[in-house]
């Protein structure tokens, strides 16, 4: 079995979770609150703690086949005996039996230990409103995405990042035009002026954020930004308790492609939106080079919530510090149809009924 740690509660012994609300770690069973600073030991005890090795004589059952059993592992809650199933990158979770809050640090070993992590500043209860509220109104919405045991499934998650800085010296040339236009008694005129802009400049970059896991959608991460990063504190594990964490499955050198795309796109667009007075404005080309490049590893907050319709997967994501909202809505069909039906044989009614007042006031 894989090793397991739980945050105790000094005064009941009941596991203690990260209060967001608070930013405090709270005891849910008797209310005790202190500060995350008094769990500082636990990290220094992650670089002595070492894995159970137990062997069994007696097995019953099959194997698991090489391509079956990879990537599972499973851990036993110390409160219960419970066992958890998780794969190699569950950094956090908790017993699906008893409920406590545990932590894998053996899947936490090996691995860089992150630099930051910006804690959870809204709750669950914070989160389902932002999923209601993101719903409301959706009237071609299908009823399974409107029932609260979905709104229930929502989890909170901490999601490994990598922070990108750069220095850039950014230069980009554009095709552009300027159009006049006037007229006389006899004809119109109208004139074009064909220019090549040149723009360049320096730029800094600071904590360019890419995700470290392949679990999650860039596009959907990217769209909850931003995060403050003035509310990042040094990374302690008890953070993570009450939490769902993965680890980064996509490191540091991997990122580097997305980065860069992301650092070349955005200076791309601040050369662009120094380019103006003109008709049209045409790319034509552009040069990008970094220089003092470093990365960081942290871990942001985020609220998920993953579910099917029809065999496509849909996913909603929270930023858990300012609150944003992000997913892709289906569309119900029949409803659709039910709803341009109805509307067809408003219009219809309405027109009609506008023909017959013309026809009594004689415009007809």
């Amino acid at each position: 079995m894989s090793e397991l740690r739980e945050f105790k509660c000094p005064s009941c012994g009941g596991a203690i979770v990260f209060d967001a609300g608070l930013q405090k770690m709270k005891c849910p069973f008797c209310g005790t609150e202190f500060d995350v600073d008094t769990l500082r030991d636990y990290d220094e005890d992650l670089k002595n703690d070492s894995g159970d090795s137990m062997q069994w004589d007696a097995k019953p059952g099959s194997e698991w086949q090489e391509s079956e059993a990879e990537g599972f592992k499973v851990y036993v809650c110390r409160s219960c005996g419970g066992e958890i199933v998780g794969d190699e990158n569950t950094a956090a979770s908790s017993c699906p039996f008893c409920g406590n809050p545990v932590i894998m640090t053996d899947n936490l070993s090996g691995m860089l230990r992150p630099d930051y992590v910006i804690p959870f500043k809204l709750d669950k209860n914070a989160a389902k409103e932002g999923l209601k509220k993101y719903l409301s109104g959706k009237r071609l919405l299908p009823q399974v995405f409107k029932d609260e045991n979905h709104i229930d499934e929502i989890k909170g998650i901490y999601v490994p990042f990598w922070l990108f800085d750069t220095d850039a010296d950014a230069s980009a040339r554009y095709r552009a035009t300027r159009v006049r236009a006037w007229s006389t008694m006899d004809y119109n005129f109208t004139e074009t002026s064909f220019y090549s802009v040149y723009r360049g400049g320096k730029m800094g970059f600071e904590r360019v954020p890419v995700d470290g896991s392949s679990k999650m959608a860039d596009d959907i991460m990217e769209s909850i930004e931003p995060y403050d990063f003035s509310a990042a504190v040094d990374f302690q594990t008890a953070y993570l308790a009450g939490y769902l964490a993965d680890k980064y499955d996509v490191d540091a050198e991997q990122s580097i492609v997305r980065a860069n795309e992301r650092i070349k796109r955005s200076a791309e667009e601040m050369l662009a939106s120094t380019v103006s007075g003109y008709s049209t404005v045409t790319p034509e080309s552009s040069s990008v080079r970094f220089s003092g490049g470093s990365a960081k590893y942290a871990l942001y907050p985020v609220w998920l919530l993953n579910t099917e319709w029809e065999g496509k997967r849909y996913t909603f994501a929270m930023n858990g510090q300012t609150g944003k909202f992000v997913g892709d809505l289906p569309v119900d069909k029949r409803a659709a149809l039910k709803w341009t039906v109805g509307l067809t044989a408003l219009c219809s009614a309405l027109a009609y009924g506008g023909m017959w007042l013309l026809w009594l006031l004689g415009v007809l």
